[in-house]
């Protein structure tokens, strides 16, 4: 039985004559009354004028369907102002605590928050946090090859061949939901100069792939990453003048021609990471002046100096050359500075704040959730998804739980959306899929 069904005592109220009238006439749910069992029904109601209901319980068995006696809204309310009560499963026993456990009073409590948490059905129904393949943004490493190339810091990454690879891993992503993805290339080396030129060739890697993704998934949400590094033959985000400092207005201009490229190549999304001043602005000048107003800026706002990011560097071989990155990045232990960041970016033009990496900011997620307006996304970096898979790997950790709670973390402190190498993984998770 899938529910309780309510009945009346077969054995102390029916007449077998009666039992047989119902047996032989129930049509849906009332029976059918003519004129050789209407004198056995009324029999029946008068013996069970003094006798109670019971009922079958949801977890009982039975060879053949339970049938309803037919009776009417009125003369089950009539029964029961009688006295004639249905009878319902007992109240269960209160449990037993163990032995030893102290009598104590109960504390006087007004409130007691553990009574909304005390079943998966409350926790469910008050859960102030949700998560879904829509939050995520797949990053995926795409390269001139036509094989897909492991990254070693990164198990279960790989640089794919934007022919072939890339495609498949698409395909899986949007099979569970995921129809976002940001590309980073890995650039041959001897297309790298000290500006950096190769990063607005129309017929470039980036370029090429987005008309290839376009063509096949012309629904795909395509975000490009606007900064020099991959391309430049010093490995910075901006050129570098010959006494190491990074050249901020010229950089700016080379990257305007990057995104009007990407732009003009179908990008949906073009997003300025090199933490020049002032870029945001102008490259909305640049796209707009060129028709691609509905081109949106993802900026990486709070782009920090961080430690975090090795991994990625080594996917993409983009190391510096020489000094670091400090003089451009922001520095780790700065907090109001995000605000100042923020701020510049929203009056140029910015359509969503990124926070780069993810889970050890989520103080600088929440200032700008707090302080902004805008869409707000964090970047779960490489060395975040590193360190989980190597903890799942050594079995010191469950992968799959820290992968799901710490995505959850982010989204609590006020993401939007989640750039997330995980993205594929924490998919399939959310739709039932096994690992």
């Amino acid at each position: 039985m899938a529910a309780a069904s309510t009945m009346f005592n077969g054995g102390a109220c029916m007449a077998p004559a009666a039992a047989a009238a119902m047996k032989n006439n129930h049509v849906a749910l009332r029976p059918t009354v003519n004129n050789s069992n209407r004198r056995d029904l009324a029999l029946m109601k008068k013996a069970c004028r003094n006798k109670r209901l019971f009922v079958v319980r949801a977890g009982e068995s039975h060879d053949s369907p339970i049938k309803k006696l037919g009776l009417s809204d009125a003369e089950c309310e009539a029964a029961v102002v009688a006295g004639n009560i249905p009878e319902a499963p007992p109240v269960p026993p209160k449990p037993a605590s163990p032995a030893g456990t102290p009598v104590v009073p109960s504390l006087p409590l007004s409130r007691r928050p553990r009574r909304n948490r005390k079943s998966p059905a409350l926790r469910a129904s008050f859960q102030e946090t949700s998560i879904s393949p829509a939050n995520f943004v797949y990053p995926l490493f795409i390269h001139e090859g036509e094989e897909d190339t492991p990254i070693g810091a990164m198990p279960g990454c790989y640089r794919l061949g934007w022919r072939h690879g890339l495609l498949q891993e698409v395909a899986k992503a949007r099979d569970v939901g995921v129809n976002s993805v940001v590309l980073f290339p890995k650039v041959p080396d001897g297309l790298k100069s000290p500006t950096g030129d190769e990063a607005y060739n129309d017929n470039g890697l980036v370029p090429r792939t987005i008309r290839l993704l376009k063509d096949k998934y012309p629904d795909l949400v395509i975000y490009t990453d606007v900064a020099l590094d991959p391309y430049s033959s010093d490995g910075h985000d901006g050129i570098v003048r010959e006494d190491g400092v990074i050249m901020n207005d010229e950089t700016v201009h080379q990257l305007c021609k990057q995104a009007v490229s990407q732009a003009r190549a179908g990008a949906d999304v073009v997003s300025p990471s090199d933490m020049m001043d002032g870029r945001v602005g102008a490259i909305r000048a640049a796209l707009d002046a060129e028709g691609f107003q509905n081109v949106s800026i993802m900026s990486y706002t709070a782009k920090y100096a961080s430690s975090f990011y090795g991994p990625f560097r080594e996917a993409l071989d983009s190391n510096p050359r020489f000094g670091d990155k400090k003089t451009y990045q922001m520095n780790p232990a700065n907090y109001r500075e995000a605000l100042v960041e923020a701020q510049e970016d929203e009056s140029e033009g910015a359509d969503i704040l990124l926070v780069k990496p993810g889970l050890p900011y989520l103080d600088i997620i929440r200032l700008l959730r707090d302080k902004s307006p805008l869409p707000i996304a964090a970047y779960q970096v490489s060395g975040e998804y590193s360190m989980i898979k190597a903890g799942g790997v050594l079995k010191m950790i469950d992968e799959e739980r820290v992968m799901m709670e710490s995505l959850m973390c982010l989204r609590r402190a006020g993401a939007d959306i989640i750039l997330t190498y995980f993205a594929l993984q924490a998919a399939r998770c959310l739709c039932g899929e096994k690992r």
